[in-house]
Formats: C-alpha cells, sequence, structure tokens
C-alpha cells in the first residue's frame, strides 16, 4: 500500500516534465502562427504576446502646446515642468499618467494611462503575399510609379514535390535491398563494404559538393532534377542502409530457412517477406529523409540552381525575405505553408514511426 503514492508521484512528476518541454517546444511555433496573421507595421512595434491581455500604456488624448515653444527649456503640460529628454522617454505625471512625445516637431503631447489591452489586429495579407506573390513598387524612366506583382510559391511547392519524392524513394528502395544483402547474402567482401558504408555516416556531405559538381558539370546533369535526385540519393543512403539494416538482421531466421526450403528465390523472399516485414522501419527512415529532402536549401542550389523554374520552397522563401530581411513578416506565412506536405506525410505514417524505430531493439 506504502508504493503506490510513490509511483503516483513518480508519474505525476514525468507527465509535469514533458508538458513543460513540450510547452518550451511549442511556445516558438505559437508565436510564429500568431505572427503569420500580424500586419507588418505591428511586427515592428510589439512582440506577438502582445495579443494576449496584457498591461500596457495606453493613449487617452493629446496634448497641443503652442508653436513657440522652446524646447530647449522647460515645458509646462498641466501645470508641471518637464524636460524635452522627459518627454521623449515618456515622463510620469502626478495622478499617474504618462506624457510623450507624439510628434515633437508638432509640438502634440500623448497622454497614456496604464490598462488592460490586446492587440488584435490579425490580417491574411501575409498569405496572400505569399501564395500570389508580393507587390512590388517600380519607378519607370518617366518618373512614374507602377505596382507589380512578384510569383507566389505554387511552382516553387510544385519543383519541391518533384524533387522530394524520388529523393525519397530511390535511396530508400536502394537501401532496402542492400540492407537485405548484407543481413542475410553471403557474397565476398561483404563484411568490407558494410563497414564502408558505416564510416561514410561519418562524412561530411560539403566535402564531397564540389567534386560531385565537376563530374555533373561534365556529363550534364548539372541544373536537371534527375541531378539532385542522384545526389540526395547518394547523401542519405549511408544512413538508410544501416537503419535498415538493424531492423532486418533481426528477423528470424527460422523465416528465411522456410523460405529456403519451399524453392524461394532471395527476390522472391525480399518482396514477399522483407517489404511487408519492414513497413514500420521504411517508414520511419522515409520520415526522416523526406524532411531532410524537403527543407534541404544547401544541396538543391549547388546541383540544381536558382533559377525561378527550378527553385525549390526554401530558396523561394529566401527571396521573398530579401537581401535585408526586410519583409521578413512574409517568412512567417511561408514558414507554415511549407510545414503542410512535411506535416501530412508525418502524420500518415505517425502509427509506423515508433515501432519503427524500436524495430530491432529488442530480440525474440
Amino acid at each position: 500500500m506504502r508504493r503506490r503514492p510513490r509511483r503516483t508521484r513518480s508519474k505525476t512528476t514525468v507527465n509535469i516534465v514533458l508538458a513543460v518541454i513540450c510547452l518550451i517546444w511549442l511556445i516558438p511555433t505559437v508565436g510564429l502562427f500568431i505572427s503569420s496573421f500580424r500586419p507588418a507595421t505591428e511586427i515592428l512595434k510589439s512582440g506577438w504576446w502582445t495579443v494576449f491581455p496584457h498591461k500596457e500604456n495606453v493613449a487617452t488624448h493629446t496634448i497641443t502646446l503652442p508653436k513657440d515653444t522652446d524646447l530647449r527649456q522647460p515645458i509646462e503640460v498641466d501645470g508641471t515642468m518637464y524636460t524635452d529628454d522627459q518627454l521623449r522617454s515618456g515622463a510620469k505625471a502626478p495622478d499617474g499618467s504618462v506624457f510623450v512625445w507624439e510628434n515633437r516637431r508638432a509640438r502634440t503631447i500623448s497622454v497614456q494611462q496604464s490598462g488592460w489591452t490586446m492587440n488584435t489586429n490579425f490580417t491574411t495579407e501575409n498569405y496572400e503575399g505569399v501564395l500570389t506573390g508580393k507587390q512590388y513598387q517600380i519607378t519607370d524612366t518617366d518618373g512614374s510609379v507602377k505596382t507589380k506583382k512578384g510569383n507566389g510559391l505554387s511552382r516553387a511547392f510544385l519543383n519541391t514535390v518533384t524533387v522530394s519524392i524520388p529523393a525519397t524513394i530511390i535511396p530508400i528502395l536502394i537501401a532496402t535491398f542492400a540492407a537485405y544483402a548484407f543481413a542475410w547474402l553471403r557474397f565476398p567482401l561483404r563484411k568490407t563494404m558494410f563497414v564502408i558504408v558505416i564510416m561514410l555516416l561519418v562524412v561530411p556531405l560539403q566535402v564531397a559538393m564540389i567534386p560531385v559538381l565537376k563530374d555533373y558539370t561534365a556529363l550534364g546533369l548539372n541544373g536537371t532534377f534527375l541531378g539532385v535526385w542522384i545526389a540526395h540519393a547518394g547523401f542519405g543512403l549511408p544512413l538508410a542502409t544501416y537503419f535498415m539494416y538493424s531492423y532486418i538482421s533481426q528477423l528470424p531466421k527460422d523465416l528465411f530457412e522456410s523460405a529456403f526450403m519451399d524453392g524461394a528465390s532471395n527476390f522472391t523472399i525480399f518482396t514477399r517477406l522483407i517489404l511487408p516485414l519492414a513497413v514500420p522501419s521504411i517508414a520511419s527512415i522515409s520520415i526522416f529523409q523526406f524532411l531532410w529532402v524537403w527543407n534541404d536549401y544547401l544541396v538543391s542550389l549547388v546541383f540544381i540552381g536558382n533559377q525561378p523554374n527550378v527553385q525549390v520552397l526554401s530558396m523561394k522563401i529566401a527571396d521573398m525575405v530579401g537581401t535585408r530581411g526586410n519583409d521578413w513578416h512574409l517568412l512567417t506565412a511561408a514558414a507554415f505553408i511549407s510545414m503542410l506536405m512535411p506535416l501530412a506525410v508525418f502524420f500518415g505514417l505517425q502509427k509506423y514511426f515508433v515501432r519503427g524505430l524500436l524495430g530491432g531493439s529488442v530480440k525474440g
């Protein structure tokens, strides 16, 4: 009877710790989501947390001083003298209100009082600018100003899908074949080749980019989808092979012996036994590979380029923000649009994810 309270306290402690960790992870995402619906001017003036009830100085009315008021001398406001510096930073009045310059040149002072408020000014303009293209002001040679609209994310989204799906299927399929061969087939230099695959896990992909790019240029693959598929497949194969080997090597040996006794070939065993049994592991490594390819910037930039007809989402979003980052409010909306496909893939394969990660960890 004494053990139950201890177990209950331990369980409660674990749940609290997990809740705190989840909250810490969710706060940036919630802030990004809220910012994606806020106007650019509001984002520059205040943080996303101001959409919740909070205390803030709210302007109640405006005091207009005489036009000839000398700002170098003490300034009288409602019978109290203040300096120009005090009014710049906000001077506290005897009644608790705050006097601050509203327009120093026009000699107007804003009277503010502390109160509960919420910034509920939301808009969908950020998403409209991302989906349909943001507007540009262009001045012609005759001095006239024209407004033009840039391209949206639709082409970049399709390009990213075109890159991600084959770049996920190709390495996973090859890695599954290789894992089966390393685990259950006997051929010369099997262990040596497997060790080489494991060693490739520690090789930074940046080291191979320039040599591969030179070969691509000679073969005419640079700037093509085929080239970036091969690059992603090559960089993702070592991890995928090791991951699949860890699962397939733990399958019961009797299963393969029975299949061989029934006259099944290696291809039949692979298609009829390995693939159905390895679905959880295939789904798990597919999630990792897809997320890596979908969010990739460097590999696509090097092997496919930054031309508008082949741009992927990561490049397009970077272009939308601008070189000076002055349009970063568009990044908040674009980030959530780019998250739609990875979230769909993750939730679609979620039931296999944990099973695949634990596959091969326990024998029997």
